[in-house]
């Protein structure tokens, strides 16, 4: 991977708030041309990773690097290049949603005026209307319109659609994969919503206490744990179980489930063939993967 490819590098970020490890030494590369899903629980650092990369927070020790600049350092030009939305959809309150709007689009020499119009009906979002009387999900989807429109490099979305009904997330997350389409453009998202993050994501990174405790492209953990159900063909199932790198297993007498990690599928068949039983193989869901790499 070379530098060219990579939008942000860190290494050995930490940060500290009070007695809290918020950060413990983090190395991540985020590389160009992915949309990235950053998981992890509350509390796991989520939020104070997102908050380096843009500069908001300044590291105790380690570095972070963004669009090749020193994220503490981030000036216009750099600044110009990143769309950010914040769980809690920061905006000004007296400004009318159409006046917000014009207001932020006169920074943006690339503003596009066609995605505004489009993303204003779908979300319906009410232009007269003042910003402080939105809902939280009106909030947010003009929090997300402000972020994109002015067709960012690198986006950043933490907790983006917590406050989105299903249809507006479901717009949200159609809107994505239209923009990673150019496979210049970067993005990380942050949710707790798994089942809707595993639609666009294609790496995923798992924190755990301030740590990154995963960092792989999504197909690479879908190969790497496996659901295996097994239905005995001859009496009951043996015990124990002829399967090497069992993370789980729910069983009864004559079927079990086990949650296994690094086995193909080839030496999974010939286990179930072993203890005469037929096995039918499947990938976890982002859910399961994330319990497994957690626990």
């Amino acid at each position: 991977m070379s530098d060219e490819t990579i939008m942000v590098k860190i290494r050995g970020l930490s940060k500290r708030f009070g007695r809290t490890q918020a950060l413990d030494g983090v190395d991540l590369d985020i590389e160009c041309g992915r949309i990235i899903g950053l998981l992890g629980a509350n509390g796991a650092g989520k939020s104070t990773l997102l908050r380096h990369i843009i500069g908001l927070y300044l590291p105790d020790g380690g570095w972070c690097t963004t669009l090749g600049c020193d994220a503490s350092r981030l000036g216009p030009a750099e600044l110009a290049r990143i769309g950010y939305v914040h769980q809690e959809g920061e905006l000004i309150d007296w400004m009318t949603a159409a006046q917000l709007i014009r207001y932020v689009s006169v920074y943006y020499p690339n503003w596009n005026k066609e995605l505004e119009q489009r993303l204003v009906g779908e979300y319906e979002i009410s232009l007269k209307a003042r910003v402080g009387s939105l809902s939280p999900g009106q909030r947010q989807r003009l929090a997300i319109l402000i972020a994109i429109c002015f067709e960012p490099e690198l986006l950043i979305l933490d907790e983006p659609a917590a406050a989105l009904d299903p249809l507006a997330r479901a717009q949200f997350l159609d809107l994505l994969l239209q923009l990673i389409q150019d496979q210049k453009r970067t993005i990380v998202i942050s949710s707790h919503i798994l089942s809707d993050v595993e639609k666009v994501i294609d790496h995923a990174v798992i924190m755990k206490a301030g740590r990154i405790v995963a960092d792989a492209s999504f197909d690479e953990l879908r190969e790497k744990y496996s659901r295996v159900r097994l239905t005995s063909l001859a009496g009951p199932l043996p015990e124990p179980l002829d399967f090497a790198n069992v993370l789980e297993c729910r069983r009864n007498q004559s079927e079990a489930t086990l949650i296994v990690r690094d086995l193909p599928p080839d030496l999974i068949e010939a286990a179930a063939a072993r203890i005469h039983c037929q096995a039918d193989v499947q990938p976890l869901p982002l859910e399961d993967i994330y319990k497994v790499v957690v626990q």
